[in-house]
């Protein structure tokens, strides 16, 4: 194992001058840790964790957003969804009250998580508060519906993650974090956590049922393969399944088993899950960002000093932004 420490918490010096002075430096933080010679060929030697915003509850839900060039991200505590703009570099709210209408207090993680884009011009959003999937006109701040919100007439527990297929379904998560006291037998209507499929006619399958605490999705580049979290730290595992006719998940194998990890921080557990275009996955997970072969082998991790819970690629497709509890980072990718 070769690994490669980066000192948390950095500023980049600047040339003394007016010009310095104009443009601040940027504050980095964390660490790389390079468990394997082929992590170079995605992270450059060098390359450091930009914080681009800070102060945040618990950051989750990254979705870049080409055609407006900006990021959109939840924090669920706190019911916003935040904008981010690389082009001046500032924050600004974009959605508030997202994820739950009712009245307040309702558990620790009312407001809405993963984010995505339906390719017909809608925000997807998972509201854990009102145990339900989404949708919104882009650029609207009104006019949100209902998509899914019960699976045989009972209700889902708490939406945590979605992504769109190729074929323009829907596949998202609904463990039970989102419920109060994250979700005793008796807030749940169903008998099961798992991961459900809504087809382009709106039919609606649970495709997992079996793992407890299903989490971050993601779909491999030829959409072949199904990537599934298991948010558990008894069972922390990443499982693959196989993509079938129809959209059919079968044949799951395990893909990658944390359990022997170290485990620097008590509150992570596998969560957000993205791939780049090799077919690399990038895990939330034990010890930060996990960045994994097509194959299953541990190539590094990418430690910003706080529990990740996920990630997403934006600007030119070289930029990967990581949600880090109260921070948001942004580091700069060989890999696209």
């Amino acid at each position: 194992m070769r690994a490669v420490f980066y000192p948390f918490l950095t500023l980049l010096a600047l040339p003394t001058g007016s010009v310095a002075a104009q443009v601040p430096p940027p504050l980095t933080t964390g660490r790389i840790v390079r468990h394997r010679p082929a992590l170079d060929q995605l992270v450059a030697p060098g390359a450091q964790l930009e914080v681009i915003s800070s102060g945040h509850t618990h950051a989750e839900g990254p979705l870049w957003v080409p055609d407006s060039s900006m990021l959109l991200f939840s924090d669920t505590p706190s019911r916003t969804i935040y904008r981010w703009r690389p082009a001046d570099g500032k924050r600004s709210k974009f959605l508030e009250y997202s994820g739950y209408t009712g009245r307040m207090p309702y558990g620790k993680e009312p407001g809405s998580n993963g984010l995505a884009l339906d390719g017909r011009g809608n925000l997807l959003l998972c509201e854990q508060g009102d145990r339900r999937l989404a949708s919104l006109p882009l650029g609207q701040q009104s006019g949100k519906r209902t998509v899914a919100d019960n699976f045989q007439g009972k209700r889902f527990n708490s939406p945590n993650d979605v992504i769109v297929a190729p074929d323009g379904a829907f596949y998202f998560s609904d463990p039970p974090f989102g419920l109060p006291k994250s979700g005793p037998a008796s807030l749940r209507e169903l008998p099961y956590t798992g991961v459900f499929r809504r087809a382009p006619d709106g039919g609606l399958t649970a495709e997992i049922t079996d793992v407890p605490f299903a989490n971050g999705l993601a779909l491999s580049p030829n959409g072949r393969t199904f990537y599934v979290s298991n948010a558990d730290s008894l069972r922390p595992l990443i499982l693959a399944y196989k993509v079938g006719k129809n959209g059919k998940l079968t044949k799951p194998r395990l893909f990658f088993d944390m359990t022997a990890l170290p485990r620097p921080r008590f509150k992570e557990v596998p969560d957000g899950l993205k791939v780049d275009r090799a077919g690399n996955v990038y895990a939330a997970g034990f010890g930060g960002l996990l960045i994994l072969s097509p194959q299953g082998q541990l190539l590094g991790t990418i430690d910003p000093g706080e529990p990740v819970s996920n990630c997403a690629w934006g600007d030119d497709g070289h930029s990967l932004y990581i949600m880090a509890s109260s921070l948001v980072l942004r580091l700069k990718m060989l890999a696209r």
